[in-house]
């Protein structure tokens, strides 16, 4: 997908709701990218919106790196990564071990 124009667009994820333009889709992809980044930074993990394909990039503090299509996969693949599944809900100021 040309990540300038949008075009094929590729069918929506319902976190995409709202996004009416390939430039709706890439904020708003960007935006979820920074909200993550905080959540799973005390897990030493870190994720990234890689701008040019939909989903994320889903890294270790090592460098072990995974390309993900949506949140409910990055969500299974952060629960592989540690071993147990997280709440991202929960305080972020608590010791994640």
């Amino acid at each position: 997908m040309c990540s300038a124009c949008g075009f094929p667009k590729r069918p929506g994820h319902w976190t995409d709701a709202g996004a009416e333009t390939a430039g709706d889709r890439i904020r708003l992809q960007l935006s979820r990218a920074n909200v993550l980044a905080k959540i799973l930074a005390p897990y030493g993990l870190t994720a990234r919106a890689p701008g040019q394909v939909p989903g994320f990039s889903l890294s270790t503090f090592t460098g072990k790196t995974e390309i993900v299509p949506d949140l409910e996969a990055l969500w299974h693949a952060v629960s592989q990564q540690l071993g147990n599944p997280i709440d991202p809900l929960a305080p972020r100021f608590t010791d994640p071990r």
